[in-house]
């Protein structure tokens, strides 16, 4: 693998830690960043089907706030992925459908963050997807129209668990 097409180092101090995801190197990328190493990554192996996902998970802390983590993942289908996460704090949040929705909403601002740069590259081909961290077991199945609906309101394709990877296993290992 050819590291010189990854972000080096010095993007550390220009991308604000709120505003950044982390890459598997440990380094902070913005957007923008981000879009381009996706980019990288199809045009390395053009062949494949790949699936850009979007998913949020989140854990209540102590006081009632809540620990967000957000992942933007490539998935080249059958072969592999990379995945980018960020971290956020906040709340209170007093319910669980509050934070499942504040979980969809950080999905799907993301989402629209990510998909407005990934337009600019037009060399590359992918399905994009919103992973909700919801399903019919559990007790998120009375919140599923719900999440769903508001999702596909903003015209993305959604994933719900098992197969929301992007929220239900990528964000939820950072939590």
């Amino acid at each position: 693998m050819n590291f010189e097409n990854f972000a080096t180092k010095a993007h550390l101090a220009t991308v604000p830690a709120d505003r950044s995801f982390c890459d598997s190197f440990g380094l902070r990328l913005n957007i923008p960043q981000v879009v381009a190493e996706i980019g990288r990554f199809i045009r390395m192996e053009p062949g494949f089907k790949y699936v850009v996902g979007v998913g949020t998970d989140s854990e209540r802390i102590a006081g009632g706030n809540a620990d967000f983590v957000t992942a933007i993942v490539i998935r080249r289908v059958g072969n592999g992925g990379r995945y980018f996460w960020k971290r956020k704090n906040c709340g209170p949040f007093h319910t669980l459908r509050d934070r499942i929705i504040q979980e969809a909403l950080f999905s799907i601002e993301t989402a629209g963050e990510v998909l407005s740069e990934l337009k600019k590259v037009s060399d590359v081909d992918f399905n994009f997807e919103v992973h909700a961290d919801i399903g019919m077991g559990g007790d998120t199945r009375e919140m599923m129209n719900e999440v769903v609906g508001m999702i596909r309101a903003y015209n993305y394709e959604v994933k719900v668990k098992p197969e929301s990877y992007a929220a239900t296993n990528v964000a939820d290992r950072h939590i």
